[in-house]
């Protein structure tokens, strides 16, 4: 645990963070060194697919994907190749309602061959994105046009599930995953992911109403410092009573975002020939930490872009 990033503040930072760098420790001797070396580098930079999302108006629909948009046994219908879902939907329309895992199966190629170059700066970059998705993946909100409880009368409880729940809880979460392993099927495991997390929406949705119903507005929620401020937050008896009725599903969530992501990495460097990772530089370059700076300075002074419907949060 002490290598877990300080200060958890949420999925998209907290969690982010913690995927990425337990991540690294569950590679095989071949791949830890490099990516060791440069475990700051992709903890720090989990988060920057989120702060993307306001300034480029590509990158929110990389994030989630609406599975309830499109009916009846969606992921039984949807086409596992991009080509032809565009051919069949159209790019708008598969925005508008999410991409992440046609993302992730693009970002499986660009990582493959930025080992097959030796491309140093590229395999940082690509790893630590690539995580952020198939993290996005493994949260049930992403996958359903209920993302924040908006259409049913629970506004907050996206960020009580991502956010609340591992700020209070992580501490006794069991990280321990096992070692990455090879997918064989590398698109079509992102797929059975974001099933599985689609699986769960109800549950999410279903055992915080029923708690709500048992709680007191007053015991439901609480105040707690951050910094200078007084927040109202999810109280810890109701954040524990939800715990227990989800029967540890943001822990199982967690862990299968370390090993999967983890997992990707192994299986584009092994479909890469395995390439010898200990000749690469064991950190990134000027020319990369100027380009990480650059970007920095373009996200805090570009203007906001609209958002993208049904995913604002």
């Amino acid at each position: 645990m002490l290598l877990l990033p300080s200060q958890p503040q949420a999925w998209g930072f907290f969690g982010h963070r913690l995927i990425n760098r337990l991540g690294v420790l569950t590679l095989p001797p071949a791949m830890i060194g490099f990516y060791k070396a440069n475990i700051d580098y992709l903890t720090e930079n989990a988060t920057r697919p989120d702060s993307r999302r306001s300034v480029v108006p590509d990158e929110a629909p990389r994030h989630f994907l609406d599975v309830d948009a499109y009916g009846d046994s969606a992921l039984a219908r949807l086409p596992h190749s991009w080509t032809d879902a565009v051919a069949r939907y159209g790019e708008d329309s598969l925005k508008r309602h999410g991409i992440v895992p046609w993302h992730v199966a693009r970002m499986k190629y660009q990582l493959t061959e930025a080992f097959k170059t030796r491309d140093a700066d590229n395999i940082l970059r690509l790893s630590a994105d690539m995580g952020h998705y198939i993290a996005d993946a493994c949260v049930p909100l992403h996958t359903t046009r209920n993302y924040n409880g908006q259409l049913s009368g629970q506004r907050g409880i996206h960020g009580f599930w991502e956010s609340r729940l591992p700020e209070v809880l992580s501490a006794n979460y069991d990280f321990f995953v096992g070692q990455a392993t090879y997918l064989d099927q590398p698109t079509e495991t992102i797929w059975q992911v974001v099933g599985r997390s689609h699986a769960a929406v109800d549950s999410v949705l279903r055992f915080e109403k029923e708690l709500t119903g048992k709680f007191s507005e007053d015991r439901k929620y609480g105040f707690e410092e951050r910094g200078n401020a007084t927040v109202r937050v999810y109280s810890r008896d109701f954040t524990n009573e939800y715990h227990q009725r989800l029967n540890g599903q943001v822990e199982r969530q967690l862990r299968l975002a370390v090993h999967l992501v983890a997992s990707y990495w192994y299986t584009c460097w092994v479909d890469a020939g395995q390439p010898d990772l200990d000749k690469l530089p064991k950190t990134a370059s000027e020319s990369e930490k100027k380009r990480l700076a650059r970007e920095a300075v373009e996200l805090r002074n570009a203007p906001p872009q609209a958002a993208v419907p049904g995913h604002e949060d």
